[in-house]
């Protein structure tokens, strides 16, 4: 099986340029085999791609745009679709290939297809347990007994503690300065 990335290599968009680098980039620094298909130097290609875009995943106005992926002749997606796979760590799924071993690729399959943890992760779900009891533990020492909420209801409030609205004398005072300060202790003398 050989991944086929549909390019044109004469775009004027350096958004396609951009996408087309990234995905390029990506498949040599992981060491994944790929043929680069140009769909600008090559009629049969363009025809090609465009034929083999299933009719969801074209876009509204119904030519599809370079990058498009294809794994022999299981179509893959575009460049979304693939940026998508790629945050979640799910590329060679995407690319319909195996992960390497040891991959965090690999892990979350042999845990899929396996139904379990690899007991070297069983510690961390151990510590994340653990976590959450006592997360439990201090809420439960935080809520207040329903007595406590009555007796606060009841208490009074007293007329200092109330706020007072502003007057506007106070609006219109001004801040103390130390020359304010120093006149005023003149004027005491």
């Amino acid at each position: 099986m050989v991944v086929k990335v549909f390019i044109a290599s004469q775009s004027g968009s350096t958004a396609i340029k951009k996408k087309q680098q990234d995905v390029l980039g990506f498949l040599e620094a992981n060491k994944i085999d790929f043929k680069e298909m140009d769909i600008a130097a090559n009629e049969d290609n363009r025809k090609w791609m465009r034929e083999n875009v299933p009719g969801e995943k074209r876009p509204q106005n119904g030519i599809p745009l370079p990058p498009q992926i294809f794994n022999d002749e299981l179509y893959c997606g575009d460049y979304d679709s693939f940026f998508n796979a790629k945050e979640d760590h799910g590329v060679y799924a995407f690319l319909g290939l195996a992960p390497p071993p040891g991959s965090k690729e690999a892990h979350q399959a042999a845990i899929i297809q396996n139904g379990e943890v690899p007991e070297s992760d069983k510690g961390d779900l151990e510590n994340i347990g653990e976590n959450e009891a006592e997360k439990d533990q201090e809420s439960v020492h935080q809520t207040i007994e329903p007595e406590e909420a009555e007796k606060e209801e009841a208490e009074p409030v007293t007329e200092d503690e109330e706020e007072q609205p502003v007057t506007e004398e106070e609006d219109e005072e001004e801040p103390v300065t130390e020359e304010a300060e120093a006149l005023t202790e003149q004027k005491q003398v």
